[in-house]
């Protein structure tokens, strides 16, 4: 985990998300906790909780982001999941249990890559090995001649298969010898068998299955392929034998209960109405009562173990419109202490949208088609022409915020990313004109707008 200040963490968010100073110093400030925490005497650190989020704002105006790229500051196991999704246990829908365990599968995978990259240069080096013993397979037995030159141990043919060897290996390693053809045994794929389980309890089928995998071992059959293909499964599976399955759960269980972080989006959709009596709404409190306490603290358990939730950092999300956090019941909503409000995006964010963040739009869509050896250049005037489109369509129809800007973009190089291949070596300026060319027509047609931007 990245150890940054708060101020350090508002500046790498800058460098993807426009605006939103508040929510950028309200997540800086519960992500620094965090390590602050790890630096007390362990009887205080297992007292203090975290201090989970309630970000309100519209669509599309970079909530999730915000969670999204803190996640991969601090290098932390991060899961996204929509509150809509969940139902009172008993109806069809998932057990908010299930989020857990999405998350540890997260961190064993994320876990597990690391591990990979740690013993890369071993795992190449034994796949390598085994590559050479298919190209020269044994030592094969020596003449009668060879035999009665080099005396009983064969020592004159040790030397030649030793000779070879290390001329095949030299061969590979030049890349002569990519294309031939060998053999390799690889793990065949046996039949799909579904599990069937009963609603709300889809965690289950999985966890059946990785039962009745350890009880019936993998097959292998025989596979013809070059030797480049070969590599790559050799490498794969010596890379496996090389790590240590019980450690990685160790590190990831360890990561996911004091860095995790959960992010439930869509919170205000399990707020319930003023009319408690509405079978909806009661299901709708119900599913918040399944989540206080895992965000409480309780232990979920998962086929790595046991998690505990007491430490995990959950950021919820909502638009509000219809409701307010007040909503939710009291119990949960002394579990988010900290509320920050997004602003809307106006023309001004946009244009800054689409030029100053590392991953900007019009960023994006040039290297796309420089890959047609097309080159692509937004004027000034352009770029503000499509925020000021952006600005109007959101007003005069729904607002999904930031997202409204690859709508439109879509729209005015639908014809550029077409033609792209028939264009390779030019070089083609968008201005405001071209925009305008692109967008007039569905812009002033209000219905028309509706559907297609």
């Amino acid at each position: 985990m990245q150890v940054l200040t708060p101020r350090e963490i508002v500046s790498e968010l800058d460098r993807y998300i426009i605006g939103q100073k508040e929510a950028k110093r309200m997540v800086a400030i519960a992500m620094r906790n965090r390590w602050r925490r790890q630096q007390l005497a362990p009887e205080l650190r297992d007292e203090i909780a975290p201090k989970n989020i309630i970000m309100i704002g519209p669509t599309g105006v970079g909530k999730t982001e915000i969670a999204r790229r803190l996640a991969n500051l601090a290098g932390a196991p991060f899961f996204k999941v929509e509150a809509s999704k969940f139902t009172e246990v008993g109806y069809v829908g998932r057990d908010v249990e299930s989020m857990i365990r999405d998350l540890m599968e997260i961190a064993i995978n994320l876990v597990h890559k690391e591990e990979g990259e740690r013993v890369h240069v071993k795992a190449e080096k034994h796949a390598e090995d085994r590559l050479l013993d298919l190209l020269l397979p044994g030592k094969s037995t020596p003449a009668p001649q060879d035999i009665y030159a080099a005396g009983p141990d064969g020592q004159v043919q040790e030397q030649k298969n030793d000779s070879t060897r290390d001329k095949l290996r030299t061969l590979w390693r030049q890349g002569k010898l990519d294309d031939r053809q060998v053999e390799v045994e690889v793990n065949a794929s046996g039949p799909n068998v579904g599990i069937m389980a009963m609603p709300g309890m889809d965690d289950m089928g999985s966890q059946i299955r990785d039962v009745m995998s350890s009880f019936m071992p993998q097959q292998k059959k025989t596979k013809r392929m070059n030797l480049r293909d070969a590599y790559d499964v050799l490498l794969q599976e010596e890379s496996e034998k090389l790590i240590d399955h019980d450690r990685v759960a160790e590190i990831a269980k360890e990561r996911v209960e004091q860095g995790g972080i959960i992010f439930i989006d869509e919170i205000d959709k399990v707020c319930a109405g003023a009319n408690k009596q509405n079978s909806a709404d009661v299901s709708r409190e119900g599913v918040q009562r399944d989540l206080l306490p895992i965000v409480e603290g309780s232990v979920v358990n998962t086929k790595y173990g046991m998690i505990h939730t007491d430490h995990i950092l959950f950021i919820a999300a909502g638009a509000f419109h219809l409701s307010k956090p007040s909503d939710l019941i009291p119990e949960l909503q002394g579990r988010f202490p900290i509320r920050v409000e997004l602003s809307s995006l106006g023309k001004d964010e946009f244009v800054r949208i689409l030029k100053e963040p590392k991953n900007a739009l019009t960023v994006q869509y040039k290297a796309l088609l420089e890959t047609e050896g097309l080159e692509l250049e937004f004027t000034e005037d352009a770029v503000k022409e499509i925020a000021g489109y952006a600005e109007r369509i959101n007003e005069e129809t729904e607002n999904i915020g930031a997202r409204r800007l690859y709508t439109i973009l879509e729209r005015v190089l639908q014809d550029l990313a077409f033609d792209a291949p028939d264009k390779s070596g030019q070089t083609i300026t968008v201005d405001r004109d071209y925009v305008r060319a692109h967008l007039e027509e569905v812009v002033e047609d209000r219905d028309l707008s509706r559907y297609i931007l």
